[in-house]
């Protein structure tokens, strides 16, 4: 689908200069977000057209202002279509900040992702960290990877960028495309919670952007033992048995091995 595009320029008439004229600012428009900047241009309000957007007459200041400001939308143009070229995904927001020259890709979720799993794997050698938790982290990477190419066409997003909206995107990914458990999802949401809560922490973030955002473990239902079947509380004494099924259970507490006096443990499976 074919991106929605547009620059205008309006003179902020609030503000009045003392040589009389008022500043020339300019609204970049992308499939619905605005964003506004400062042309650092100001313009007589007796000459300025509102409809078109720029100075009227042949006056020296007219023609001066106008070439200003076609320079301007013509950089605006290059900077939006170069957005577009490499990540596919374009907001006013990401044009203004390239445009002014802002580094607007200083911070990124996948690049503060990478480095969190860095540091992590070092601290497993160093048998400070479980390789579990470890192991779920790379897990989690993986599928935001995944995420962002399904649902936003790039490969990495910035920081800045991310709204509410991004979690709750993310959970409906996790169940439908990559077909994982609730309580799973519950587990995966909250690596990139985290690494948003250290970004607003860092100061990569004005505030943390899923404070509307809650998801909820869903009980899982227990199944009852039958009357048949020991209880924690009843200890079934069996005499060294092999089967996987009861290892299990002297594992849990449910069985207590004991090996029989004067009597070998048998070799073969009961």
């Amino acid at each position: 689908m074919r991106s929605t595009f547009s620059v205008i320029f309006y003179l902020k008439k609030e503000k009045l200069k003392k040589d009389g004229t008022n500043p020339i600012m300019g609204r970049i428009t992308v499939d619905g977000t605005m964003a506004q900047f400062s042309c650092k241009q100001s313009c007589d309000p007796a000459i300025w057209e509102a409809k078109g957007g720029h100075a009227k007459g042949k006056t020296i200041a007219a023609r001066d202002i106008n070439r200003e400001l076609d320079k301007i939308k013509a950089s605006i143009v290059k900077h939006y279509q170069e957005i577009m070229i490499r990540d596919g995904y374009v907001t006013a927001e990401k044009v203004k900040n390239s445009f002014l020259g802002l580094e607007y890709r200083k911070q990124t979720l996948m690049s503060i992702f990478e480095q969190w799993n860095t540091e992590y794997a070092k601290q497993v050698e160093g048998g400070l960290k479980a390789k579990n938790t470890y192991e779920r982290y790379k897990a989690v990477y993986k599928h935001v990877s995944d995420f962002l190419q399904f649902h936003y066409h790039v490969s990495d997003i910035a920081l800045k960028e991310i709204t509410v909206n991004f979690l709750s995107d993310f959970e409906i990914f996790l169940k439908t495309e990559k077909h994982v458990a609730h309580n799973t999802v519950e587990t995966y949401v909250k690596p990139v919670m985290m690494l948003l809560h250290r970004a607003q922490e860092n100061g990569w973030v004005a505030r943390y952007p899923f404070g509307d955002y809650h998801i909820q473990r869903e009980e899982v239902e227990k199944g009852f033992l039958t009357k048949d079947e020991p209880s924690h509380k009843e200890c079934k004494t069996v005499l060294y048995p092999r089967p996987v099924c009861v290892l299990l259970l002297h594992r849990a507490g449910l069985y207590r091995l004991e090996k029989p006096q004067g009597r070998e443990p048998c070799e073969k499976p009961c």
